[in-house]
């Protein structure tokens, strides 16, 4: 999704993008630019059932309710939505006239790829462009890859994020998780792409390939070169879920294999008891018993109690760095233990362990009381 499109906070509901205010602005807008357009029966349609709708189902029920009501074919419609997507006030609400070249343009795919590339620039189409990767990868795969050397970074965007194997809040792309072989030359065009916002899709992209395909991964990284600053970032954020998972490959890549000479003079976790809602801190003190200097990728894992089953561990970054011989690096950092829509906490003690290099050197941890 769109860099800043969505910020989820603890008052507000992600679907309330989708409210009959925003609905009316579509509506009002879409009028403006199709003289005609029966905004009280859209309006009608697009609120149907609303308050039991997700932001998807919504961002749906609006494509549909403009193919309902628009006055042409295929082509008008399109045009239409062409004139509309600037107009419209939120990139994510702009995503559901994405949605409507995917459910109406199956028919007619020139137009739909023109449309889904000037559509992404007001509202990514990465949720579309999967309905045609699906009717037939191959073909769409070839536009996609002409997209990864467009100008506009938007365009380049979609070219990586829309075919991600796992894409959130989307269907997986089941030929590319056995395969990843046919997007390789996205990924390999993007692989210094000079904005940011590339970048990060293509690390997801790669990451979610680790999750299935590993080696692959690996191979093909090894190949990259690393001297270049923007293909360095994409590799480490690429490599994530593997580092975290101590991935001799992985590490290797990243410049810290090998396992780390050092020696943990400590690892604490303060206060010993707390409630939900307070923050716990974490120190540690690392000292090199290496005679060179060593890059270490340092992290630490939770292990979540849980109510109906064995504790679930997740892995937090804490620090890269390249430790010179013998010196000394004292790290500390604080979490705030809360409950969130992702994560339910429950009492108990809580584990906590200090990985270095992918190796668990160092144990301490909390008791939590609910």
């Amino acid at each position: 999704m769109r860099r800043g499109m969505v910020q989820e906070s603890e008052t507000y509901l992600l679907k309330e993008i989708f409210n009959r205010e925003r609905l009316s602005h579509i509506a009002t807008e879409t009028a403006a630019v199709s003289p005609g357009f029966d905004t009280k029966r859209f309006m009608k349609l697009a609120t149907r059932d609303l308050d039991g709708l997700s932001i998807m189902q919504r961002m749906r029920q609006v494509a549909t309710s403009l193919h309902e009501t628009l006055p042409g074919g295929f082509k008008k419609n399109a045009d239409i939505l062409s004139a509309l997507a600037p107009r419209v006030n939120h990139s994510f609400a702009a995503i559901s006239l994405s949605e409507y070249i995917a459910l109406y343009g199956e028919s007619d795919f020139d137009r739909s790829m023109d449309a889904l590339k000037h559509l992404t620039r007001f509202g990514s189409s990465e949720f579309a462009i999967r309905h045609f990767l699906v009717r037939d990868l191959e073909k769409a795969l070839a536009v996609m890859r002409r997209w990864a050397e467009d100008e506009n970074e938007h365009v380049r965007r979609l070219a990586s994020e829309g075919c991600r194997p796992r894409l959130p809040w989307s269907f997986q792309i089941k030929e590319l998780l056995g395969n990843p072989e046919p997007a390789a030359p996205i990924l390999d065009a993007l692989k210094a792409d000079p904005a940011i916002y590339v970048r990060k899709s293509v690390a997801n992209h790669l990451n979610d390939i680790t999750k299935d395909r590993p080696d692959w991964v690996l191979d093909r990284l090894s190949y990259w070169p690393r001297d270049n600053v923007h293909t360095a970032w994409i590799m480490k954020q690429a490599l994530r879920t593997l580092i975290k998972k101590g991935n001799a490959g992985a590490l290797a890549l990243v410049g810290a294999s090998g396992k780390a000479e050092v020696r943990v003079d400590l690892f604490a976790v303060t206060p010993k008891k707390i409630t939900l809602g307070d923050r716990i801190r974490i120190d540690a003190k690392i000292t090199s018993t290496s005679d060179g200097p060593q890059r270490l990728v340092i992290d630490y894992a939770v292990h979540y109690v849980k109510k109906k089953s064995d504790a679930g561990r997740k892995v937090f970054k804490l620090k890269e760095i390249d430790l010179a011989a013998g010196a000394t690096i004292d790290l500390s950092i604080s979490q705030t233990v809360k409950d969130f829509t992702t994560r339910k906490h429950a009492a108990g003690d809580h584990k906590i362990e200090l990985m270095i290099n992918g190796v668990v050197l160092a144990t301490s941890g909390f008791d939590l009381k609910i």
